[in-house]
């Protein structure tokens, strides 16, 4: 008879971790096309929304001022994307041990750039989640623990691929 996988501190971890920045990925990528702009109806002002959003975010990008317009152009057109399909591969956990990385690189960069922001005393929005919010030290405080997390997560994900599946045959002698 199979046993039920054992339930352990590193597996809930990764769960926790999946659920977590998985939501907050998919979230973060909607809430940067959708939120800002609350004229969505009738349905053909979307396309409208949806691209003076994209804008607002690339000024927000911008405002960094870690990279040029242009790349900002490019960062505030792909990542809202990236971030959706990223969360939704965490949540689904095909391949953790790729997106966990993914995630885990993208949180570092993230948290890079919004204490730079932050011990520089730049008065910007975050952009974090599409609506303004000022920069302040609860971001870089809120960032370091979502990092901290994806570290962790990715950390247990590629530990646990080492071990034999808990619902796995024994192998015999």
């Amino acid at each position: 008879m199979m046993q039920s996988s054992p339930l352990n501190a590193r597996r809930a971890i990764i769960w926790i971790g999946r659920l977590v920045l998985g939501g907050i990925f998919v979230y973060a990528g909607f809430s940067k096309l959708l939120l800002p702009n609350t004229h969505l109806w009738p349905m053909f002002m979307l396309k409208f929304s949806v691209s003076m959003n994209i804008a607002s975010f690339a000024q927000q990008v911008e405002s960094y001022k870690i990279i040029s317009p242009e790349a900002s152009q490019l960062v505030a057109h792909a990542l809202p994307f990236l971030e959706i399909v990223l969360g939704l591969l965490l949540l689904i956990g095909w391949r953790l041990r790729i997106w966990a990385t993914a995630i885990t690189l993208i949180m570092a960069g993230f948290l890079a750039a919004v204490t730079r922001a932050y011990v520089l005393h730049m008065d910007i929005n975050c952009g974090c989640f599409g609506v303004p919010e000022k920069l302040t030290g609860m971001t870089v405080v809120r960032d370091s623990a979502f990092t901290a997390l994806a570290l962790l997560m990715t950390i247990f994900a590629f530990r646990e691929a080492r071990e034999p599946h808990p619902w796995s045959a024994p192998e015999k002698a």
